[in-house]
């Protein structure tokens, strides 16, 4: 069904004339009816008067498929930092439509998380601006700490609120009950990650062992995964031996790489971590290549307090999402990439 026909059908459902729609719209009869003739198309300031007009969505006037409305929802969500309540509202009523729908289950299930993590961001960031906003005010009060903790993903002191057990029990449960041949590693990467978080090496370990026998495994993990428990052991020098002996079996391998400067970063040895992020980034064969090295570049930069080298290094991601990605400046992305970059000259000034 096109739009012509749309029209003139929600029209008729509401009982309107081409004259009542006409003049609900402040436009003339004879535009309706060379809308609903394809003679012309309304002018796009008129779709929401016209969803509004009629009790749909603007999607439904123009009478997309599942699959386009499901793009529709993942597309405006990278375009826009936040959602309208009205448009969130009607996402997910739309989403939740789709769940017992065996086709589009998955990924409506997905786009619902995505859905709520879009929504939940826009409101941390709120809650840390404000949070932050009364800590300067009165730094002796302890009363936003917690929220800004929470908002922003700040350490928490207390073991029992930081540690990660809970993912790592959900993530035991998802290779428990995999049963499907040959077994994804996804999961396992996830409940190594957090393993290692919490120094859990002999667990780590363990799963680890599993891992290298699902042929999918991603072979570089599988290679510096044993530096990590190392590490998480506190076996510096074994740890440190381990990745030098990957890395200079893989010297243009950049994902090797890119794990030695995380390994590093970790360490805090960031001479080192900057060195393996720009061989990585330089070795990257991928296009379009990540921003991930340049990002991690920068950030340390700002931990040694060079905000000036931190804003220089932040306009390589700029150019990376420019250049390669084709990103444009009203893409969420690209926006933060160029407030961030305008931040860190703040403090290089200031």
């Amino acid at each position: 069904m096109n739009l012509a026909t749309t029209i003139k059908q929600l029209r008729l459902k509401a009982g309107l004339t081409q004259e009542g729609l006409a003049e609900k719209l402040g436009v003339s009869a004879q535009s309706v009816s060379k809308w609903e003739n394809a003679v012309a198309m309304p002018d796009i300031t008129l779709l929401p008067l016209l969803a509004e007009e009629f009790g749909v969505s603007i999607d439904d006037l123009f009478d997309l498929t599942v699959s386009q409305k499901l793009n529709r929802i993942d597309h405006r969500m990278d375009m826009e930092e936040e959602l309208p309540h009205d448009v969130f509202v009607e996402y997910e009523e739309f989403l939740k439509t789709q769940l017992g729908v065996e086709e589009y289950k998955q990924r409506a299930t997905s786009l619902l998380a995505h859905l709520y993590d879009h929504n939940m961001r826009a409101f941390a960031a709120k809650a840390a601006r404000y949070a932050k906003e009364s800590i300067l005010m009165a730094p002796e009060v302890k009363d936003c700490q917690w929220i800004l903790n929470m908002a922003a993903g700040h350490a928490v002191w207390d073991w029992n609120i930081g540690n990660h057990h809970d993912a790592v029990d959900f993530y035991k449960e998802v290779v428990a009950s995999d049963k499907v041949e040959p077994r994804s590693p996804m999961p396992y990467y996830y409940l190594i990650d957090n393993l290692l978080a919490d120094h859990r090496a002999d667990e780590a370990e363990r799963y680890l062992a599993v891992l290298t026998t699902l042929p999918a495994a991603n072979p570089v993990l599988l290679e510096v995964y044993p530096a990590f428990i190392a590490l998480s052991r506190y076996d510096v020098a074994r740890a440190d031996a381990l990745i030098e002996e990957v890395a200079t079996r893989h010297p243009e391998d950049a994902n090797v790489l890119f794990e030695a400067a995380q390994y590093y970063v970790r360490k805090c040895e960031y001479d080192k971590a900057i060195r393996y992020y720009n061989l990585s980034y330089a070795h990257e064969k991928r296009h379009p290549r990540y921003c991930d090295a340049p990002m991690a570049i920068s950030d340390i930069y700002a931990i040694m307090g060079d905000y000036a080298k931190a804003a220089e290094e932040y306009q390589r991601v700029i150019d990376n999402m420019r250049d390669e990605w084709h990103m444009d400046d009203e893409e969420v992305e690209l926006k933060n990439a160029l407030r961030r970059k305008a931040q860190l000259i703040e403090k290089a000034n200031s």
